[in-house]
């Protein structure tokens, strides 16, 4: 599933994720299951018809990304994965970064970090100038119907409705999501 909200110039997206990576961090093999946030620039593009025509929407690339996950193995709800990407290279994460805080409280942390843009960008590394003159407000003013859309994500994920593995066994790489 995904969640899709757009400002001016920036968008965030949020879906459910189930991954097995290949070459896993030393501590953290065995496949992940939760939820995947991103703060992503959001363009829209040229009318293709008349004035009546849907516009196209781009959903570019990603600026910051929080993914909300648990060992596949484990209890769910327990988000002893959960970590952030601070940074991105194009359309690459850097590495993940845990937060004492973003385990402690997973929910309230990302919609901290969406509510101040401004501070969100200067970790990002990425010039104010990038979001429109009105992104910061409106991304804090939808802030509760964004983390309202991550909780229903994270209540299909601990009722086993999201997040699922996909078909196969022995499985030595996986990625099932929108992002």
């Amino acid at each position: 599933m995904l969640y899709a909200f757009g400002f001016e110039r920036i968008g965030v997206v949020a879906s459910d994720l189930y991954f097995i990576d290949p070459q896993p961090i030393p501590g953290q093999e065995g496949a992940e299951r939760g939820v995947r946030l991103e703060v992503r620039l959001l363009r829209p593009g040229p009318l293709t018809g008349t004035i009546y025509a849907a516009r196209p929407i781009v959903v570019d690339r990603p600026l910051w990304r929080a993914d909300l996950l648990e060992s596949a193995d484990g209890p769910a709800g327990s988000l002893d994965r959960a970590h952030h990407h601070p940074r991105f290279d194009g359309w690459d994460p850097g590495a993940r970064v845990f937060d004492e805080k973003l385990s402690a409280a997973p929910l309230e942390w990302v919609a901290g970090k969406l509510a101040d843009l401004d501070a969100l960008l200067a970790e990002a590394k990425v010039g104010r100038d990038e979001a429109g003159p009105h992104d910061a407000a409106e991304l804090r003013n939808a802030t509760p119907d964004i983390m309202a859309a991550v909780r229903k994500l994270l209540d299909g994920v601990a009722k086993g409705e999201l997040a699922r593995p996909p078909a196969g066994e022995n499985l030595t790489s996986a990625r099932v999501s929108w992002l």
